[in-house]
């Protein structure tokens, strides 16, 4: 619960952003649904329409909401109730990546409200597979037909926001998800064993074909990542589920696995029950890549997500638009998505893990009072860490 002198703070530079704030409506405004949370509910209320830029932002300086979130979907009457009535008639294809979702080892030293610097990278890198391993080869969609934010929190959302992308239904944005995620990857199709010829009166052999990294989709997908973990050495093949044996076995002969897998042939070396083993991996990628997209989101037409250039009310931080892909690289929250950068605020703390914000470490706090920059005061206030003093 935020206590009353710091919502009292925190709306006050809410209020003073969206004054000068410019540009935060999005395409085809007046057929968006539009929601807005308080300092304990991300979405309290719905059902807002808005028939211009001016009378959105005209909303956001009188209430000054700590979220603000807009519909993927147009409607023939966004603000109509129940959402039958609404006249559906679009949506956005949309991804939400939470840093969270990955389950990060760092997360059981911080917890799972606050972010560190290894919880942003990953997830950063995370989007950037979304749409470089994804959406733009196995799918088909350009560049420009994407749009990438900042949450304003943990993670990124990128929308498809081209013409056959809003017309799928709710069961084809599930079968794209699921396929995004490796969902029902059957490792079977993937490797299989060609017997070999029969040697004399002994036991007939087989040896285990599986994807080149030159194929299309999850096959191609599949040797390309194992190649490249294969490159890094027997830790990475560990976190694959590979025993330590056999992985100082792979990475000992790299060279020639390397060989067989370019030509398709992955029983270059002895593995004991050598097709399990390959199906294990195979598995074990789609396992790993499941955990880095909110499903829910994708399928659901009606869903509310934040609005680009808008305020985050757990951090204070902009949920900013991405311009490209190479931006996205390069992107860093804690110091470009800062909003309140003028003037600073006496807090008292109470522990508060070390956190780096504009390039500045503010931290580690325990029980103290401190004066800092206005947007890292309003950091550890949301984030619940931190009281005005």
């Amino acid at each position: 619960m935020l206590s009353q002198a710091a919502a009292s703070i925190i709306t006050q530079l809410i209020r003073k952003f969206y004054e000068s704030s410019s540009g935060l409506a999005p395409a085809e405004v007046a057929r968006r649904e539009f929601g807005f949370g308080d300092y304990e509910r991300k979405i309290a209320f719905r059902h807002y329409a808005f028939a211009s830029e001016a009378s959105l932002k005209r909303y956001l300086v009188e209430s000054a909401p700590p979220f603000v979130s807009y519909s993927a979907a147009f409607y023939a009457d966004p603000a109509a109730r129940p959402m039958e009535r609404k006249g559906f008639i679009g949506a956005e294809l949309i991804f939400d990546l939470d840093a969270t979702d990955l389950r990060l080892p760092c997360q059981s030293e911080h917890g799972r409200d606050w972010v560190c610097e290894k919880d942003f990278e990953a997830v950063r890198a995370e989007t950037l597979r979304l749409i470089e391993d994804f959406l733009i080869p196995d799918f088909g969609f350009s560049e420009k037909e994407l749009l990438i934010n900042f949450s304003g929190n943990r993670g990124y959302h990128v929308h498809v926001a081209s013409g056959p992308a809003l017309e799928l239904s709710a069961d084809a944005r599930r079968e794209v998800s699921e396929y995004i995620s490796g969902s029902g990857l059957d490792p079977d199709e993937i490797f299989r064993l060609v017997p070999l010829p029969k040697r004399g009166g002994g036991k007939r052999l087989a040896k285990v074909m599986g994807p080149k990294p030159t194929d299309g989709g999850w096959p191609g997908r599949i040797a390309k990542t194992f190649l490249a973990n294969l490159g890094k050495g027997k830790e990475a093949l560990t976190a694959m589920d590979i025993d330590a044996g056999t992985a100082g076995t792979l990475y000992k002969k790299r060279a020639l696995i390397e060989m067989g897998v370019n030509s398709g042939n992955w029983d270059m070396v002895y593995i004991k029950d050598k097709s399990t083993f390959w199906r294990k991996v195979a598995a074990h990628q789609a396992i790993a890549q499941s955990d880095s997209i909110d499903k829910n989101v994708t399928k659901d037409l009606h869903h509310l997500i934040r609005l680009p250039g808008t305020l985050h009310g757990d951090t204070g931080l902009i949920a900013k638009r991405i311009g490209s892909v190479a931006e996205l690289g390069g992107f860093d929250p804690m110091n470009d998505a800062i909003a309140f950068t003028d003037g600073s605020v006496r807090v008292k703390t109470a522990s508060v893990m070390a956190f780096h914000m504009r390039g500045e470490q503010f931290g580690p706090y325990n029980d103290t009072v401190v004066e800092v920059p206005t947007y890292a005061a309003a950091y550890m206030i949301l984030k619940r860490v931190a009281e005005p003093a």
